[in-house]
């Protein structure tokens, strides 16, 4: 399976690649995870890669081969949309956050990105998981709504997503995010 997360600094595209690593490890495969981070300190673009099977050679998902692609913030899947297979599912937060060039007034956000990957004809899933991220109790759990829409549209069972959870996330945190991916896995 090859998965490529897409995120803005800050919103856990980190913890989300590790949750996925290592929910790879436990149900016996081979996994390579590689994370670019940019700018990610100052609001830019974070980019993991992640891909297990019987043999990875390469942590690089190339473009035209994701089965998934995970967006945290909706531009951030728009740019990525490309890297799906034929077959591939995007599933985005509709969040929208303002990259640089937007703050400092040299381009408008992009309008209608949703319609735009539609016509591409694409598999795609839309959710708002910071209101999700928020009813769960910490807007900081957005990465792991996200992870449960993946894992309900995964052929993973749910228990192993679960329990790649409850050996990655920090004691402290575990009870909300086990609440946000319980919000996220229960969506249509």
């Amino acid at each position: 399976m090859n998965i490529l997360i897409a995120a803005v600094g800050g919103q856990g595209a980190v913890l989300a690649s590790k949750v996925l690593g290592k929910l790879a490890q436990n149900i016996g495969k081979d996994v390579k995870v590689s994370e670019v981070h940019g700018m990610s300190q100052r609001g830019g673009s974070v980019v993991a890669h992640v891909k297990f099977g019987d043999k990875i050679y390469s942590p690089v998902v190339e473009r035209g081969s994701a089965d998934i692609v995970l967006a945290f913030e909706l531009l951030e899947g728009a740019r990525y949309v490309d890297y799906l297979k034929e077959d591939g599912i995007l599933i985005s937060n509709t969040q929208k956050i303002n990259p640089m060039p937007v703050i400092i007034g040299a381009v408008d956000y992009p309008e209608d990105i949703t319609q735009k990957m539609a016509e591409k004809n694409i598999n795609t899933k839309f959710v708002n998981a910071m209101d999700l991220a928020k009813e769960s109790g910490n807007i900081k759990t957005v990465n792991t709504v996200l992870i449960g829409l993946l894992a309900k549209n995964s052929p993973i069972s749910k228990d192993e997503w679960v329990k790649a959870i409850k050996e990655t996330v920090p004691e402290r945190f575990l009870d909300v995010n086990l609440k946000a991916f319980e919000m996220g896995y229960n969506l249509n």
